[in-house]
Formats: C-alpha cells, sequence, structure tokens
C-alpha cells in the first residue's frame, strides 16, 4: 500500500467533495445513481468521504454517470484548489 501525503488525502477529500456536490445538484442518492449506471455504491460513498483514490475508469464512469465530462470534473478541481495547489513540494 502505498502512502499518502497530507496533501494527496487533501486532493482525494476535495474531489470526493466535489463528486458529491455534483451529484446532490441532480437531485440523486448515491444508491440511485450507483443503481443506474451500474456502479459499486460503496466505492461511491467512499469516493464521496474522500476515503479512497479512485482508479482512471472509475473516475471516468462516474463523470458519465453524471452527466460532465471528466476534464470539466478536474478543471473544477484545479478551480477550487487553487493554483498554489502542488502534489509535489516545489
Amino acid at each position: 500500500m502505498q502512502h499518502k501525503t497530507e496533501k494527496t488525502l487533501h486532493l482525494i477529500k476535495q474531489f470526493g467533495e466535489n463528486i458529491k456536490h455534483k451529484r446532490e445538484m441532480l437531485n440523486k442518492s448515491q444508491r440511485l445513481l450507483a443503481f443506474e449506471y451500474d456502479l459499486d455504491s460503496g466505492n461511491l460513498s467512499r469516493i464521496e468521504a474522500g476515503q479512497i483514490d479512485p482508479k482512471l475508469t472509475m473516475l471516468w464512469r462516474i463523470s458519465e454517470a453524471l452527466g460532465v465530462p471528466l476534464s470539466e470534473i478536474i478543471k473544477s478541481l484545479e478551480d477550487e484548489l487553487g493554483s498554489e495547489f502542488h502534489i509535489i513540494d516545489q
């Protein structure tokens, strides 16, 4: 298991909050979204809670379920974190 830094954990948490917000804007529960798009509801819950670092394929599937391009989700995450946020110390 790879060690996660505080910055990585912050990124994962912020990403989960972003996904949760977009899902709530659709007025869908985690369970309903997972059911409709054949996602694992447990994984979706852990992603939204910032407990796991999802794989690219899961991110893509979630973005399709939300009807939002993955690039838009990433861009919104970059905007929220700001240009001063870096995973790698500079």
